[in-house]
């Protein structure tokens, strides 16, 4: 059962392909924390991850407290938590502010850029994933600021690459459908890189990406994803796993810290507060549909968690 699929679906990407470059080294870009530049992509994102996949060459990314990773043709990296961050190739150093410097680029769809000192070249694309905060946290907090995956060599890694050359290639968007085509390229990129990423953890990680990929642990996850209305109990759980509840219970808190009925509270909750933002249900109707028996008891968990009733935080954050 895929519990990583589960999960995307509901905190509902929405990304796209934005930027294609030809850079020639010494280059250096700067890109602002990605909470700054929402407006010039995605103006109503709640969190946006920002993402560059080198198609050719070499460059560097680092952030500002020095951290650095070195970057080859077919690697992706990704700032699954908005840092700042430097892109570049070649000495000396001078950064250009990427979204000032390139701003007419970003309303030319994926127009090859040009840029740099006439050296080597390094041929990348940028994109983006937007998605909502409170429910993505849950494999988002797992991640480190920079994600480093090389998706170049395998058979998929290798359609993806050719499906995105192809992609910019079409640089007029003479071809109907072209921006759909590269929100899906983009949204397909994000999640393979979360694939690759979950399959090189060691044996002994914990957190909610390394559960996801224990049978058991992952088994439960997808279960509680896919019904989390249902009248779950440790008992009942176990059972659709196929193990003791002891051996689920204890193996659930080593990778997430907390027992499954105690995480069911907290994603109930945040499924509610979707809901509450993004349709006009009733509170009654909201309740219902993330597991609770009454209105009264899904206000009084929603007030300890959000420090306001459900009626108030809806007119707080409802989106228009």
């Amino acid at each position: 059962m895929d519990v990583l699929s589960d999960i995307l679906k509901v905190v509902r990407l929405d990304g796209a392909l934005f930027f294609n470059g030809e850079f020639s080294a010494p280059w250096c870009l700067s890109s602002r924390r990605s909470n700054d530049i929402a407006h010039y992509l995605s103006p109503k994102a709640g969190h946006l991850i920002l993402y560059h996949f080198l198609t050719e060459g070499h460059a560097y990314v680092r952030l500002a407290d020095g951290s650095r990773e070195q970057l080859t043709a077919g690697d992706i990296v990704v700032f699954p938590h908005g840092d700042a961050h430097f892109l570049g190739n070649g000495w000396p150093e001078k950064p250009v502010d990427s979204f000032k410097t390139f701003a007419k680029n970003l309303t030319e769809g994926l127009r090859l850029a040009r840029f740099g000192g006439g050296g080597e070249l390094t041929r990348f694309v940028c994109g983006y994933m937007a998605c909502e905060p409170r429910l993505s946290e849950i494999f988002l907090a797992g991640l480190p600021p920079i994600l480093k995956v090389h998706i170049g060599k395998e058979p998929s890694g290798q359609w993806i690459e050719n499906s995105i050359r192809f992609s910019v290639g079409d640089t007029d968007g003479s071809n109907g459908g072209s921006a759909l085509v590269h929100a899906k390229l983009s949204e397909v990129l994000f999640v393979e890189t979360l694939r690759r990423y979950i399959s090189s953890l060691p044996a002994d990680q914990i957190g909610w990406l390394a559960g996801a990929r224990d049978p058991i642990i992952g088994h439960a996850l997808a279960l509680l994803h896919k019904e989390p209305a249902r009248d779950w109990t440790i008992p009942t759980l176990a059972k659709s796993v196929g193990v003791s509840r002891t051996r689920l219970a204890d193996r659930f808190r080593h990778f997430l810290g907390q027992s499954p009925m105690a995480y069911l509270a907290q994603w109930r909750l945040k499924l509610g507060a979707e809901i509450l933002q993004s349709t006009d249900d009733s509170v009654a109707q909201v309740a219902e549909a993330v597991g609770y028996g009454s209105e009264a008891s899904f206000n009084r968990a929603f007030k300890r968690e959000f420090q306001c009733p459900p009626a108030q935080f809806r007119r707080q954050h409802k989106r228009t």
